[in-house]
C-alpha cells in the first residue's frame, strides 16, 4: 500500500563556515498544496528554489516551511567610521569655539557618538555565500524527504484502518443482503399482517390486490441496487488503497459516494434491523470519511 497522509513534521540542521541553520517542516491536511516560507532575514533569495524543491516532493497539503539562520560569535568587527570621526571632531571644536573654557573631548566620549563605531559582519566571498546556500537547500531537499517518509509512514497506518473500515461495510451490506426483510414476499406478508391488524382478522382480502401492492411498495423500498452501489464503492476503494498514486481527491469523492448511498437505504427501509444496520454503516462511513481527510 502507498497511501500518504498529509500530516508530519521534519527537522534538519546544517552549518557552513560561521553560519548555522536548521529547517522545520509540517504539514497538516489541505485541498491541494499550500506553502508557507518563514525565512530568516537576509535569505529571502532562497525563496523561489525552495518553493520548487517543495514541489518537487510533496502533491498536496498545508505546508509551513521555516529557516532558522545563526552566525556564531566573534565573526563580526568593529570598524572605525573616519567620516562620522572627522564630523564629531569638527563639530566639537565648533562648541569649543564659542566656549573657550570648556575642557577637551575625551577619546571615550568621542567613541560613544553613534555611527563612530561601527559593528560589521565579517566579509564573504560570493563563492562562500553562493557554497553556504546551496548547502541550506540541500537541507532543505534532506527535511522534505524525511517529511515524505513520515507521512508515508503515517499513510500505512492510515490505510489500515480504512481497511479494517471496508471490513465493517462490507460485512454489514450482507447483513442486509441476508436480511429476511429484504425482498417482495416478506413485504407482502408485512402489509397483510397490517391490514389484518386494521380490518379485523375476519375482513376478506383480496390476493391480487394484496400482492400488487406489496409488489408497489416492495419496489420503493427495494435496496438491492444501493446494495450493489456499495459493493462496487468497496471495490473501488480497496483498488485506491493499492494505487501508486495520489489518491486523496478520489477517496474523498468516494467517501461522499458510501454516504449517499447509507443514507438512501435508511430512508428506504421498511424494517428495523435493516435501518439498524443502515444506522451502523453510516457510523462506519462517518468514521472513514475523517480518516479520508488525511490522505494525499
Amino acid at each position: 500500500m502507498t497511501i500518504k497522509s498529509m500530516t508530519g513534521f521534519a527537522r534538519t540542521e546544517g552549518h557552513a563556515g560561521s553560519v548555522s541553520w536548521a529547517w522545520e517542516v509540517r504539514s497538516v491536511n489541505g485541498r491541494g498544496l499550500d506553502l508557507r516560507l518563514r525565512l530568516a532575514p537576509g535569505y529571502e533569495v532562497l525563496e523561489p528554489r525552495a518553493r520548487e524543491i517543495a514541489a518537487r516532493n510533496l502533491v498536496r497539503g498545508s505546508v509551513t516551511i521555516n529557516l532558522n539562520v545563526k552566525r556564531s560569535e566573534g565573526v563580526t568587527q568593529i570598524r572605525l567610521n573616519e567620516p562620522a570621526l572627522a564630523q564629531a571632531i569638527a563639530a566639537l571644536d565648533a562648541v569649543r569655539a564659542r566656549l573657550p573654557a570648556s575642557a577637551p573631548p575625551q577619546a571615550e566620549a568621542l567613541l560613544g557618538i553613534r555611527g563612530v563605531l561601527e559593528v560589521v559582519e565579517a566579509e564573504e566571498s560570493p563563492d562562500d555565500a553562493g557554497a553556504r546556500q546551496e548547502a541550506m537547500l540541500a537541507g532543505l531537499d534532506a527535511a522534505l524527504r524525511a517529511l515524505v517518509k513520515m507521512r508515508a509512514e503515517e499513510g500505512a497506518r492510515l490505510a489500515d484502518i480504512i481497511a479494517q473500515q471496508l471490513a465493517g461495510i462490507e460485512g454489514l451490506v450482507h447483513k442486509v443482503a441476508a436480511s429476511p426483510a429484504h425482498g417482495p414476499e416478506a413485504m407482502r406478508q408485512k402489509l397483510k399482517d397490517q391490514v389484518a391488524r386494521l380490518m379485523g382478522e375476519a375482513s376478506a382480502l383480496d390476493e391480487g390486490r394484496l400482492y400488487q401492492e406489496a409488489a408497489l411498495l416492495a419496489t420503493k423500498a427495494d435496496v438491492e441496487e444501493e446494495l450493489q452501489r456499495l459493493r462496487a464503492h468497496i471495490e473501488a476503494a480497496r483498488a485506491l488503497l493499492r494505487s501508486k498514486e495520489p489518491a486523496g481527491r478520489r477517496f474523498d469523492f468516494l467517501a461522499q459516494e458510501f454516504n449517499r448511498e447509507a443514507n438512501t437505504l435508511c430512508s428506504k427501509s421498511a424494517d428495523a434491523e435493516i435501518t439498524r444496520h443502515g444506522l451502523e454503516l453510516k457510523a462506519i462511513i462517518d468514521q472513514m470519511r475523517e480518516q479520508v481527510q488525511n490522505i494525499e
